[in-house]
């Protein structure tokens, strides 16, 4: 059976390093390679990988490196790794015991060259907050010409999908920039023939108690540099003529992903700045206010299928009413 390699990054997680661990190493999958990434944590971090590596020398590889960020630490594991699969599991997540195994069979089965799971949010007790279907209106096989709406339907996480190596030869995560599994997963979407995908809930997101109290800056903006960069991608691929999916994206992540991030900036300047340089990506990619309202994700109108808060916050962007959408900004 092909190997499969999983990259853990690592950066100050000593708190949830260990159920992640336990979750790699419980897998049903035989070969699997567990390369662990040290990004210069500053907590115990770094002797708890110590501790699992020497207890698995023959499924964790451990590495440790200064400090350069998620993109860098992925990439220096992209560099070391020996299947010829690859997966992705944050640091404080957890998955299935049979996630790989189930993940490597699709892609094998239909020679898939990316493969999906359905993601859940739990808290810190393992409880189920949210479960997040990925492409609930498509069948396991999907041929990607067929089915380019698949382009702007799907979630760009890294974690929840298992990729073949072969994607990776002239492709890295993008390094220093945030929003990275945006800017890069599309790319290696295009060039994809076949997806595979499963309705099951492999992959389990940790919702941090103390997630709530990060801060949403300007680094916001790279959203929107991320989609430049994949439309690039996009007009340089075998499905460049087709012109409503590059839209429908652009529509997607730089639009609606962008405002999700926007809701949150407290700061009135960086507000502001970043409002305008949505209002220029519009302009510059001639994206009309009614294409976005009519724009249908998994065949349903997406902003009907908001929470009443999202709804409001969006429909007084696009009518201009700045004044009334800054009371609503962080409510949402």
């Amino acid at each position: 059976m092909a190997k499969v390699s999983v990259i853990v990054p690592v950066y100050n997680v000593e708190g949830y390093l260990a159920k992640c661990l336990d979750s790699l190493i419980s897998q049903t999958l035989e070969g699997l390679e567990i390369l662990v990434v040290n990004d210069g944590s500053t907590d115990r971090s770094g002797e708890i990988i110590q501790q699992y590596a020497g207890k698995y020398p023959g499924k964790i590889k451990a590495f440790n490196k200064d400090n350069g960020g998620l993109s860098d630490a992925r990439n220096y594991a992209l560099d070391r790794v020996t299947g010829d699969y690859i997966g992705f599991v944050d640091s404080d997540d957890y998955v299935e015991e049979t996630m790989f195994q189930e993940m490597l069979e699709l892609a094998q089965k239909h020679d898939a060259g990316m493969v999906i799971c359905n993601i859940q949010k739990v808290d810190e007790q393992g409880k189920v907050l949210q479960k997040l279907l990925q492409i609930p209106n498509m069948p396991e096989k999907i041929k990607l010409r067929e089915n380019l709406s698949v382009f702007s339907d799907l979630s760009y996480f890294a974690c929840n999908k298992l990729f073949k190596r072969e994607l990776f030869q002239q492709k890295r995560f993008k390094r220093s920039a945030h929003f990275e599994d945006i800017q890069l997963i599309p790319q290696l979407l295009l060039e994809c023939n076949t997806l595979a995908q499963t309705q099951k809930f492999f992959y389990n997101y940790l919702e941090r108690s103390d997630s709530i109290t990060k801060t949403h800056t300007e680094r916001g903006l790279d959203i929107l540099r991320a989609v430049e960069d994949v439309e690039q991608a996009f007009r340089n691929s075998a499905y460049a003529e087709k012109h409503t999916a590059l839209k429908n994206f652009q529509i997607f992540e730089g639009v609606y992903s962008f405002l999700a991030y926007l809701a949150f900036v407290k700061e009135e300047d960086t507000f502001l700045t970043m409002d305008a340089a949505l209002s220029r990506f519009m302009q510059d990619k001639h994206l009309k206010v009614k294409d976005i309202l009519k724009y249908r994700r998994f065949d349903k109108n997406y902003l009907l299928s908001l929470p009443l808060k999202k709804k409001i916050f969006y429909l007084l962007f696009f009518a201009g009413q700045k004044t009334l959408i800054r009371k609503l900004t962080t409510q949402i």
